[in-house]
């Protein structure tokens, strides 16, 4: 006997445990040797990670898709593993040294630190491994992989080593996201542009040499200069005053015609305080509309300046330490060109001061020689650390990098091609405009815990790029001797002395960012660079799931290096995006604002398949998901619903008979609900293998909610109740194989209940054969019932409308109304006769006559092509009824109106966030639909609207 409510406290981690006994979840079952294979990698989480919101979401979805294919008969491969986050397990263990009062990395040595990083990843790597398992992921647990394990770090020094040796990875001296609390180069992904109130300084550069020009300084109604005054300097805007002691030169627009005579004449500025000549160079960079349309250009400190220098073949000066901190001192690049004087000897007083420090010393500086010729205030975006908390540096060094350009060719042919597609399709372009202006991918990171480059340096600075020490060894042998550096007997000599040998090269302090060895994931977790069964059988993968965040930093980097050591074969055929989970106000969530909702709160309280099943529902293609605790306490309401439906069914005598055939079904009420049942499998089918999940979930949702619970259930309680005979027992057997049915349908998106449910009704009737994980996909066919559908959907219909106009009508729940039925057909009298206690009992109805015109007073309604009139003269105030109305209309105008004001007001649409305008939105949308239903009560009392 089932118990009176679903517990999903008391049961989630019992059928987890055996599933997992029962190896539901593993690959290559036995008895799946030859079935068509289906493959998705996970989306490796942090290790240091725990499950957020976007994880539950991602990860749910990709649930789904494995439960369905896996019950589809497919061999699936949900291939689960961590990712060794490189920066945030650094950080995390460094932390705890501290805590612990310990000595820190750099005192206890990188191999001592490197052991400790181990140890805390072995010990509590895996939260989010646990938490993912509460969510009721299906992940085959035997084949979990981590992106420094053993295998995955062979195929990341074999990439880089052939990379390397086609020329696709080189060192190259270029500007970098630098964090100097980390020291170390960091990933686009890892800044966060963070607004703030700063100022922009207006800066007085000389010409030199005596050159002047005359600069506009009135202009008529036509935007023509009248006026000018003769200059002597150029006036530069700047954030960042720190810098302009690495400037090496102005930029200005081509055709501005304020400077183009400048340009021209080859004219030169002479920066201050430093004294070093600097050009005026023409570039579309600048706008001429911003400012004095002449910019500073610092290539060593400025993304963009970078760019201007290399196409002006401008110096590179770094006026700044790894640590943010001016460094003038006996830096060479400074110096050279620099006056002498005064003004230089207070400059480089400022050496070892920090930016902020020498930002206000430079301002002053600048203020007392007469250069400052105004100051504005100014908000603008910083970047700062997303986990450091510190501003960002654009700073010139020695990193190493991937020719992204050349691998991301083929990576845009794939697409263009439609052998991997996109869905939503609008993200190909997204893909298309990051890969067609890809640069040079920078790859190395100044870490001890990740994939240690696999570079060594010779005694004269010869890099040996190779798998193995060994081999690095051998290699600079071979150089050494080739150049000379040492004679043949030598290098014997050294080949043979392992202490001398170790001393003749230097390995590459750096490690590989975590992005690198994420690219190999689809491929190195199958086995590569070994030609397992394993890579044969499931690559290439069949869907990717991710959010759009990371297209670039993974999806097209996992598609570069597919197709490179693929053989040119794609790393998945489907990449599905989906959107982001906010508040119910369509906030962002986020730790400031105090938005968040932890998803294992939410299954701690209503369970995992509540969650889940909100999480789907809501999953609207390129739809941003509005999360309210309200939905998922609805759903938590949904499973009740199946749940006591299931305890009806069995208080019912109604058990699974092997002898039943759906097909044979007579009754009416049964052909119904079968080929409603059939109908739904088959859109439920169809929306999950187009990825629209909202979908599968409402069809799901309605079946089992509004057909089977509401109506079928319903109507068959007379049948039930009934002494014997008739349709008794075929019901019984109707109900419970339909049950089975939902039980399967649901089941990839309430895995859970489902479960529980297969298991408890599997003691009445035959044994089952499988777990529900492991049964069969319902696909019925054959069970259309036209007829019974055309009965059955006119009473429900009829019904449905009925309720409805008692409620636009304020009629009194308790009223029984008259139905009439006008101008009726013989088929249409028929029904009458077989429903007729259904439709007065559900309908609430004192009579149900026929006549040849709706009576005055009555709201008439339209059920499949016939008149049906409600007379409701004596039960409502029609006049009075009519006035309410026509308030409520005006009210839901009113509203409309004031939503229109505002999404009409071009100033409102700029400065309000984003959800605060959806929110009018469907406000908007809210109010037209009342005013739909108002007109339409309105039009059944012959009221115009």
């Amino acid at each position: 006997m089932l118990d009176n409510r679903f517990d999903p406290a008391a049961v989630e981690d019992r059928i987890y445990q055996a599933w997992v006994d029962a190896e539901a979840f593993k690959a290559g079952r036995a008895e799946r040797v030859g079935a068509e294979p289906y493959c998705i990698v996970i989306p490796p989480p942090n290790v240091t990670g725990s499950l957020h919101m976007g994880h539950a979401l991602n990860n749910t979805l990709q649930d789904i898709l494995c439960r369905f294919e896996r019950m589809r008969g497919k061999d699936v491969l949900w291939q689960v593993g961590t990712d060794h986050a490189g920066i945030a397990t650094q950080m995390v263990v460094e932390r705890q040294l501290a805590e612990r009062q310990l000595p820190g990395r750099r005192d206890m040595g990188r191999a001592a630190f490197v052991e400790k990083v181990w140890a805390w990843k072995e010990e509590s790597g895996g939260t989010i491994i646990n938490q993912l398992k509460k969510l009721g992921a299906s992940c085959d647990w035997s084949r979990e992989r981590f992106t420094m394990d053993e295998g995955l770090s062979r195929a990341v020094l074999k990439v880089f080593v052939r990379l390397y040796k086609e020329g696709l990875i080189y060192k190259d001296k270029r500007l970098v996201n630098w964090d100097p609390k980390f020291q170390s180069a960091i990933s686009d992904l890892e800044v966060l542009q963070v607004e703030v109130k700063g100022h922009l300084w207006h800066f007085r550069y000389p010409l030199a040499d005596g050159v002047t020009y005359q600069h506009p300084i009135v202009f008529d109604e036509n935007d023509q200069p009248v006026e000018f005054e003769t200059r002597d300097y150029i006036v530069v805007a700047t954030t960042r005053p720190e810098t302009m002691l690495g400037d090496t030169a102005v930029a200005v627009h081509p055709e501005d015609p304020r400077y183009q005579g400048l340009v021209a004449a080859g004219a030169k500025v002479r920066l201050p305080l430093v004294g070093r000549l600097i050009p005026i160079v023409a570039d579309e960079y600048s706008d001429p509309t911003k400012g004095t349309g002449a910019v500073k250009i610092t290539p060593a400190h400025d993304f963009n300046d970078f760019e201007v220098g290399r196409r002006h073949e401008l110096a590179m000066i770094n006026v700044l330490d790894s640590e943010a901190r001016l460094t003038l001192v006996g830096n060479g690049d400074f110096l050279d060109g620099v006056q002498p004087g005064p003004d230089l000897d207070i400059v480089l007083g400022l050496d070892g001061q920090s930016r902020e420090a020498a930002r206000k010393a430079i301002v002053a500086l600048m203020e007392e020689r007469g250069l400052l010729d105004q100051i504005e205030p100014h908000a603008h975006t910083v970047p700062h650390g997303d986990r450091s908390n510190v501003v960002i540096e654009p700073w010139l060094t020695d990193q190493w990098y991937v020719d992204a350009h050349t691998l991301a060719q083929p990576a845009l042919a794939a697409v263009r091609e439609g052998r991997t597609t996109f869905v939503p399709k609008n993200w190909e372009k997204t893909y298309f405009e990051w890969l067609e202006n890809i640069q040079p991918w920078c790859i190395s990171r100044q870490l001890w815990w990740g994939h240690q480059i696999p570079a060594w340096y010779g005694p004269d600075g010869s890099v040996f790029v190779e798998e193995t020490e060994e081999e690095a060894v051998a290699a600079a042998l071979a150089h050494c001797v080739q150049n000379g550096i040492v004679t043949d007997e030598e290098a014997r000599a050294l080949a043979a002395d392992a202490d001398r040998r170790a001393a003749l090269i230097t390995r590459d302090e750096d490690v590989l960012d975590t992005w690198f060895s994420s690219a190999l994931w689809p491929f190195s977790t199958l086995g590569w660079p070994d030609e397992t069964a394993e890579l044969k059988r499931y690559y290439p993968t069949s869907v990717l799931i991710t959010g759009f965040d990371i297209i670039f930093f993974w999806v097209a980097r996992m598609m570069m290096m597919g197709l490179h050591f693929m053989d040119d074969e794609v790393p998945f055929k489907d990449v599905y995006i989906h959107a982001l989970v906010r508040d119910e106000k369509g906030a962002k969530m986020s730790k400031s604002k105090g938005n968040v909702i932890d998803p294992l709160d939410l299954v701690a309280t209503y369970g995992a398949d509540a969650l889940r099943f909100t999480l789907a529902a809501m999953a609207a293609q390129g739809r941003d998901i509005k999360l309210a605790t309200s939905r998922v306490e609805g759903y938590r309401n949904f499973a009740t619903k199946l749940w006591n439906a299931a305890r009806f069914a069995e208080m019912n005598g109604c058990k699974r008979e092997p002898s039943f055939r759906p097909r044979n079904a007579e009754s009416t009420l049964n052909r119904w609900i079968l080929g409603e049942m059939q109908k739904t499998s088959a859109e439920i089918t169809q929306a999950l293998e187009a990825y629209k999940f909202n979908e599968a979930a409402g069809a799901a949702y309605r079946f089992v909610w509004n057909i089977f619970c509401d109506w079928y259930l319903e109507l068959a309680k007379p049948v039930f109740m009934s002494p014997g005979g008739g349709w008794k027992e075929e019901t019984r057997a109707t109900t419970a194989f339909v049950l089975d049915e939902i039980l399967k349908m649901l089941h990839p998106f309430m895995p859970f209940l489902t479960e529980e449910l297969w298991g408890l009704t599997g003691d009445a009737g035959a044994p089952r054969a499988t777990m529900l994980a492991l049964a069969e996909w319902p696909a019925p066919a054959g069970l259309e019932a036209a007829g019974a559908e055309a009965e059955l959907g006119w009473l429900i219909d009829l019904v449905t409308e009925i309720r409805s106009v008692r409620a636009e009508m304020n009629v009194p729940a308790g009223a029984q109304l008259p139905l009439v039925l006008v101008g009726a057909g013989e088929e249409t009298r028929d029904r009458v006769v077989i429903w007729h206690d259904a439709l007065t009992r559900l309908a609430r109805l004192s009579s149900v006559v026929f006549e040849p015109e709706a009576p005055a007073g009555s709201a008439q309604i339209v059920v499949r092509g016939e008149t049906v009139a409600l007379p409701l003269a004596g039960f409502i105030d029609m006049e009075a009824e009519a006035t309410r109305l026509t308030k409520e209309l005006k009210k839901a105008a009113d509203d409309i109106a004031r939503v229109d004001a505002k999404l009409g007001n071009a100033d409102f649409i700029r400065r309000a966030p984003e959800e605060v305008i959806e929110e009018q939105r469907e406000r908007r949308e809210g109010a037209e639909a009342r005013a739909a239903k108002i007109r339409e009560a309105l039009s059944r009392l012959g009221k115009a609207a």
